[in-house]
């Protein structure tokens, strides 16, 4: 194993992690096209072993680029723990599930679920408008809530309301994840956001969401990685790569928030989604033989 060969996943993880933590969608959503489309076009001894290789790296990835991103927001003070332990309880289990059924899946239906996926994500960030950061705003209703960050800004919100069809949602977004990667980030924000909650309260709650629900998925796929290949099937010379520049560029994304426009992150990157659903859809269909 060449532990030389991806040395450029180094800085490359760091500007994803950073638009991971400014927008609150899951680094692993832009990690996977980049092993399964870039990764090719530099030669064959750049390719990871499978599909699933793939998937579980993006995700391992993401774990450690969302806990640094989570210790950042943990500083500012800006999670709603209580919110994201509701979301988490529905999200979890469903990963893992998502997670056992990648293994069973041909390849094509993999990277065909992400190209969908991706594309109605980027309609959907597209569309959403999330409200501008909240003023210190005195509310005495119940329904209420406050959060004083670390550097004295208040963010005040009405509690969003998760019923069923919010549940069925991040159950959704949570089975996906777990099966190719995308999903549970970034359905949460966009029903944090949809519902009022201020676009920093939301990413930095996302991330904790994100974070316990990708661990678990991610270890259930890499257990299959070992169980099929070995511990030489899991790319540990890729990871040494990609986890410390996440770990940095979920540093930086934190102090950035505020300073970055979330309407023009999410827009640039709806727009890139688009081009990652089209790739991803041709490779699937050349798997399939019919391109």
């Amino acid at each position: 194993m060449d532990f030389t060969i991806y040395w450029f996943m180094f800085p490359v993880s760091i500007l994803v992690a950073t638009c991971a933590m400014l927008s609150g969608i899951g680094g692993a959503a832009l990690f996977t096209p980049i092993f399964i489309l870039v990764f090719p076009l530099l030669g064959p001894e750049y390719v990871l072993g499978s599909t699933i290789a793939a998937i579980g790296t993006a995700l391992i990835t993401q774990t450690f680029g969302f806990l640094s991103g989570f210790i950042g927001y943990c500083r500012r003070k800006l999670i709603d723990y209580r919110l994201a332990a509701r979301i988490i309880l529905v999200s979890v289990p469903v990963a893992v599930v998502g997670a056992l059924a990648a293994g069973v899946v041909h390849d094509s239906v993999l990277l065909a679920s992400y190209a969908l996926l991706v594309a109605v994500l980027s309609i959907v960030m597209w569309r959403n408008q999330p409200p501008a950061t909240a003023a210190a705003v005195a509310m005495k209703d119940a329904g209420w809530r406050t959060v004083v960050d670390s550097k004295g800004h208040t963010y005040a919100y009405e509690l969003p309301r998760l019923g069923t069809g919010s549940n069925l949602l991040t159950a959704t977004g949570a089975f996906l994840t777990g099966m190719v990667s995308v999903g549970i980030g970034e359905v949460t924000i966009s029903q944090l956001t949809r519902k009022g909650m201020p676009i920093a309260v939301a990413a930095a709650t996302s991330v904790l969401v994100v974070i316990t629900t990708v661990v678990f998925a991610s270890t259930t796929l890499v257990v299959q990685m070992i169980k099929s290949g070995g511990w030489t099937a899991v790319p540990w010379n890729l990871l040494c790569y990609d986890i410390p520049g996440v770990l940095i560029g979920g540093q930086i994304g934190p102090r950035l928030q505020g300073r970055v426009s979330p309407h023009t992150m999410r827009r640039a990157i709806s727009v890139l989604f688009v081009l990652l659903s089209v790739a991803m859809m041709s490779v699937a269909l050349r798997k399939l033989g019919v391109a």
